[in-house]
């Protein structure tokens, strides 16, 4: 049986890719993974008493669009984050925010726009979800580059207004995942203006949020209300993944427009895979704690000076803003990649495996991402290693 045409041009996946590209070749040192980006900080500790005391919920189909204390744990820390006041009609809880992000896309991308078929713009590089997504909605998905003359973020507003016309809704990542660029409020601001010009949506995904140096990066809901923007103009997408050190939860939510978090609790009322009851206490009780938030943040502070110190007099080394990851220019990433993996058992991903190619070429090429998940006495191993073997 035929895989659909229009997922035939998809990629293989950047694990498998890494996987094939590294695997049939022995380590040259004790490996060290710094490819994925999955927290090895210790979670919460106090969240397994809330478990142990919700697991009846277990015997319970579990509330859709998510319970009310889970919705209140959401409304509760958009209010202290970013001085937002939203209503439990504008946040549906999510199975991780990767399903909420292509599922908003099949519940809000219509089928054509002006007559013609609608179009779906995504940084290159980017989470490959919106691709997918894309695809999935019936849309052709297009890639603007996030390259360094734009500050690693893409530039939207100077694609071509007939384009624009056809847009549906428009992916950015901020922190950006992998450059860990962040979204000014200016820069939000000319989003929310083309949005509204052209008629499309804001999908924000923000998920790394609160990881980063000294300053909060900015939140579209806090511009967007400064604004009075239209609500329906912008969907916010939040996770436990990296605040909270719990990729395993699948725990996060959207906020948005009242008629489009409506939409998508219709479809998830179809095709939804909610969160069970004891996974929604648990999640409710980590929305409420800064604390170890806190203290999250300041193990990876430390890894931001550890990357400096060795790495910082580097030609063009960028400094993260925030997030956890490391985008670091080579000649070429699956060389160095493999290089790394062959002479030190270091395990990074090449950039290209991020990104698509365009007619100026793949712009994660030159780079590969280094993820600062591993304790800090492994984080300096690795990257004293990877200096050592590319740029010494």
């Amino acid at each position: 049986m035929a895989f659909p045409e229009r997922f035939s041009n998809l990629p293989e996946y950047a694990f498998p890719r890494l996987r094939a590209l590294l695997d049939a070749h022995e380590p040259g040192g004790t490996p060290l993974a710094m490819s994925i980006g999955e927290p090895r900080h210790p979670m919460p500790g106090f969240l397994a008493e809330v478990l142990n005391a919700s697991l009846a919920g277990f015997a319970r189909y579990p509330a859709n669009e998510g319970n009310a204390a889970l919705l209140e744990a959401f409304a509760g820390w958009l209010g202290r984050r970013y001085g937002v006041e939203l209503a439990h009609e504008r946040l549906i809880a999510l199975n991780g925010t990767r399903e909420g992000l292509f599922n908003a896309a099949l519940a809000l991308s219509a089928e054509e726009k002006r007559g013609k078929k609608p179009v779906v713009l995504m940084p290159n590089p980017f989470y490959q979800v919106y691709a997918v997504a894309a695809l999935a909605a019936g849309a052709e998905p297009h890639f603007v580059p996030a390259m360094p003359e734009s500050g690693h973020l893409p530039d939207f507003t100077a694609l071509p207004a007939a384009l624009l016309d056809r847009v549906t809704i428009a992916y950015i990542c901020s922190p950006a995942n992998p450059q860990g660029a962040v979204a000014s409020r200016a820069y939000w601001a000319a989003l929310l203006a083309l949005a509204e010009k052209h008629d499309f949506r804001i999908f924000a995904d923000e998920c790394y949020a609160e990881i980063y140096r000294d300053t909060p990066p900015p939140g579209v809901l806090e511009v967007a209300s400064d604004a009075g923007a239209d609500p329906e103009r912008v969907l916010s997408f939040h996770s436990l993944s990296k605040r909270s050190n719990l990729p395993g939860l699948r725990s996060g939510f959207a906020a948005g427009g009242v008629e489009s978090i409506r939409a998508m609790r219709r479809l998830r009322a179809y095709a939804g895979a909610p969160l069970p009851e004891p996974l929604q206490a648990v999640a409710a009780a980590a929305w409420n704690d800064e604390a170890h938030v806190v203290e999250n943040r300041a193990l990876y502070a430390r890894k931001y000076a550890l990357a400096d110190e060795i790495l910082g007099d580097l030609l063009g080394y960028m400094a993260p803003q925030a997030g956890f990851f490391l985008w670091l220019p080579v000649d070429d990433g699956e060389q160095a990649a493999l290089k790394l993996w062959r002479e030190t058992g270091l395990r990074v991903l090449p950039g290209a495996y991020l990104a698509r190619d365009t007619e100026i070429g793949n712009p994660g090429a030159g780079f590969i991402r280094v993820a600062l998940v591993a304790p800090e006495d492994e984080t300096r191993r690795g990257l004293s290693a990877l200096r050592a073997c590319l740029y010494s």
